[in-house]
Parts: C-alpha cells; sequence; structure tokens
C-alpha cells in the first residue's frame, strides 16, 4: 500500500471515481441524449456543460484554500450534495433558467475533489513513495470516466430510467462517502512566511509548462475521429496498439516513480517529455496508419515517465500549508491548457493537416522540456525532498 492511512484513501478514490462516473455521464452522455426530450435545447445544454466546466476550472485555486481551512470533509460534501440535487432537478424538474445556473454552481462545489484528493494522497503518502502515489490517484478515475463516455450513454438510449436511476444512486453513494469523511483533518506543518512565500514562486515557475504540456494533448480531443477516418482505420485497428502502449504504460510508470522517488523527478520527467515529442514528431511523417505498433510502446513510455516524473515534482514544489489551494492552482491552468487545445488544433487541421497538428504537438513537448531545462532548472533543482 502506498499510504499510511490506506483505508481514508481509498474512500477518497472512491468518491472520486464516483463523482466522475457521474459527472461524466451526466455532461457527456445523459444531457446530450435525454436533454432534448427534457425541453432542454442545444444551445442550453452546451451552457449547462460549458459554466460547470469552466466553473470547475476558475475555482478550483480559491476552493483549495477554503478545504485547506475547513478541511476537506465538509467541502466534498457540499460539492457531492449539490451534484445530488442538480441531477435529481434535471430529471424531475428541468428547467433551462436553474438548470444552467446549478451546473454552475455545482462546478464551484466541485472544484474540492480533485485538489482534495491530490493535496490528500500527498498528505498520507508512505515516505518515498510520494510520486508513484500521486500518479495511481491521478489515473485511477480513468475507468470511471470510460463508464460514463461509453456505459451511460448507450443504457440512456436503451433503457433511460435505468440510467438516471444508476446516476441518482452512484451520486447518493458519492455523498454518503463525502458524508464519512466530515471528519477528515489532513496533517499538515506550518512553515515560516519566508518559505511559504518561497514555495508559492515555485508554484508559479511551474504553471507556463503546466498549461503547455496540456495544451499539447488537447490539441487532438476533437480531431480523433477525424484522423481515423483520414487514415482509413477504425477503433478495431487500435485495440491491438493501445493494449500495447498501455502494458508499456503501467510498467513505466512504476518503475519511473522509483526513481522519481529515490533520486529526484526530472529523472523520469525529462525523458518522459523527450518520448512524447519523438512520438509525436513520427506521427507526423507519412503512412501513420503503418507505424502504429511502433508508436505504442513509445507512447507508453513517454506518457508513463511523464506522469511519474510530473506528479513526483508538484508534490516537491507545492508549499506543505497550502497543499490543496496549489494543487488548484495548477490544475486550473492545466484545464485552461485543455481548453485551448481543441480550437488550436482544429484551426492547425483546416490549414495544415494532420502533420500539422502532430508537428505543433512535438514543438510544444520540446519548448516544454527546454522550460524545465533552462528557465525552469532552478525550480526542479531547488525543489526540497518530500517529507
Amino acid at each position: 500500500m502506498l499510504w499510511t492511512r490506506p483505508l481514508v484513501m481509498l474512500r477518497l478514490l472512491a468518491l472520486l471515481l464516483t463523482g466522475e462516473l457521474v459527472r461524466t455521464g451526466f455532461f457527456v452522455s445523459a444531457l446530450p441524449v435525454a436533454g432534448p426530450d427534457l425541453g432542454l435545447s442545444t444551445a442550453v445544454i452546451g451552457l449547462m456543460v460549458g459554466l460547470h466546466y469552466l466553473a470547475d476550472a476558475l475555482a478550483k485555486g480559491p476552493v483549495g484554500l477554503v478545504t485547506e481551512r475547513w478541511g476537506p470533509g465538509r467541502v466534498l460534501t457540499l460539492g457531492a450534495g449539490l451534484g445530488l440535487l442538480v441531477v435529481l432537478g434535471t430529471r424531475l424538474a428541468p428547467s433551462p433558467l436553474w438548470g444552467v445556473l446549478g451546473c454552475g454552481v455545482w462546478g464551484l462545489g466541485y472544484a474540492a475533489l480533485w485538489p482534495g484528493v491530490m493535496s490528500a494522497s500527498q498528505a498520507l503518502a508512505l515516505p518515498g513513495r510520494t510520486a508513484r502515489a500521486l500518479a495511481v490517484s491521478s489515473l485511477s478515475v480513468a475507468p470511471a470516466i470510460l463508464t460514463g463516455v461509453l456505459g451511460v450513454g448507450p443504457l440512456m438510449q436503451a433503457r433511460p430510467e435505468v440510467a438516471w436511476l444508476l446516476l441518482v444512486g452512484a451520486q447518493v453513494g458519492a455523498l454518503g462517502l463525502a458524508l464519512s469523511l466530515l471528519r477528515l483533518r489532513l496533517p499538515g506543518r506550518t512553515a515560516p512566511m519566508g518559505s511559504i512565500r518561497q514555495g508559492w514562486s515555485r508554484v508559479a515557475a511551474l504553471l507556463p509548462a503546466a498549461f503547455a504540456q496540456t495544451l499539447a494533448p488537447g490539441l487532438l480531443v476533437t480531431l480523433f475521429y477525424p484522423l481515423l477516418a483520414r487514415l482509413g482505420l477504425g477503433l478495431g485497428d487500435l485495440v491491438g496498439p493501445g493494449l500495447l502502449a498501455l502494458m508499456v504504460f503501467g510498467a513505466c510508470l512504476w518503475g519511473a516513480g522509483r526513481l522519481a522517488d529515490r533520486i529526484h523527478p526530472r529523472l523520469a520527467l525529462t525523458p518522459g517529455l523527450l518520448g512524447l515529442a519523438l512520438t509525436f514528431l513520427l506521427a507526423a511523417l507519412p503512412g501513420l496508419e503503418g507505424r502504429l505498433w511502433l508508436l505504442a510502446p513509445l507512447l507508453g513510455l513517454g506518457y508513463g515517465a511523464f506522469v511519474a516524473g510530473w506528479n513526483g515534482l508538484v508534490g516537491r514544489v507545492l508549499p506543505s500549508g497550502y497543499r490543496a489551494a496549489a494543487w488548484g492552482t495548477v490544475m486550473a491552468v492545466e484545464a485552461l491548457g485543455y481548453a485551448v487545445g481543441p480550437p488550436l488544433g482544429g484551426l492547425v487541421w483546416a490549414s495544415f493537416g494532420p502533420p500539422g497538428v502532430f508537428l505543433l504537438g512535438a514543438a510544444v513537448f520540446l519548448l516544454t522540456e527546454g522550460y524545465y531545462l533552462w528557465p525552469g532548472r532552478a525550480v526542479i533543482r531547488a525543489a526540497p525532498s518530500p517529507k
């Protein structure tokens, strides 16, 4: 086990998975499929989704600070309760006005979840295992998101009542998990004001790279299916390479996490960025469809090393007295990168086609690597070992 209080951490991760399943299932699947039948227009649905995610992204830093003061349990319970009200209200009494406002308020409450879980994972990590604990926490949510996208949508089309019951039941479970953590207070230590200012200055130095390294994959968010059509590939053609990439990613994540914990995160982060840049460069060359089996392990190696190194570095840099607020600030900037990536990728695709998108992504990864090695190197090397 990676944490000193495994039962607490397991409940937090269960809350994160349940919350993401409901949120993804509601916004990505339920609203687009069932919203018109509930009297919600496409424009209203777009506003509900957009305002929720915008509020979530912008509120992560300030809500993280509130989490530090109140304790994560109270803020997480408030967010889970708001989610239950929105899901139930949309199903039983749909209204464009309160639906848009409710989704925005839910976004404000939901903003505490990711920073709270990541700060708890860091605070409760066993000595010498911080990078691995943070990497596992950040990736554990993937099955829940996939279930929300690929499971709730078809169920909403075939058995809408069952789908709504699943969403409401899962959100009730999330509220129960949050209530079980109501009195949770994370271990922490006070620090002199000077060291706090120094810690926040290191966080500020991370923000340009945080934006750039989410911008690069964000370029491809809306271009996945058009790219498959351009290459003449189907989803079935990606199963084998995808499984290979996943296996290599898992092995690399654990190995790179040990390296990041025992020596320094930069030993995993910088090779990971180079691996991702090389993957994008090779994808930009003609004949991409014939190189999938080559790119799959390279992508797994690069992404596994990057995730371990990035989480380990952020864990070292954050000021110990304000971890949730600092995690929220970093995540808010990462969210902006994901927001800018899709429209920028679409513009580049329209002008230069798929090679232009991949070349831009490779350039962003290389610039990020340069930032860490030159002006950012002082931040990386000065980052203290986690306590």
